[in-house]
């Protein structure tokens, strides 16, 4: 099976989408003194988190499939591991 370009290139695209938003939501958190916003902030924070996860258990199986040693799904897996590392790594923002 050959892996698909236009497919991991989407994921890819959607990864930086999210990461984005990760970030954004995390400075929004730290900004502001709203209650009910900051519900709202780590409810979607959780739901992107396992999105990207989604994504990362994707680009894996993508990557498994095919023998090549040059890999597009590998920018992917590399990329979605970085943002959830991220993402791990400064959750702790939220509990200062």
């Amino acid at each position: 099976m050959k892996e698909s370009q236009s497919i991991t290139n989407n994921l890819l695209l959607e990864v930086d989408v999210l990461a984005n938003r990760l970030r954004n939501i995390k400075q929004s958190f730290k900004t502001t003194n709203n209650a009910r916003l900051k519900e709202r902030l780590l409810s979607e924070n959780k739901n992107i988190f396992k999105r990207v996860n989604e994504i990362y258990k994707i680009a894996q199986v993508i990557s498994k499939t095919n023998n090549e040693k040059i890999k597009f799904s590998n920018l992917l897996i590399e990329k979605t591991k970085r943002t959830l590392i991220e993402n791990k790594n400064k959750s702790n923002l939220f509990f200062l």
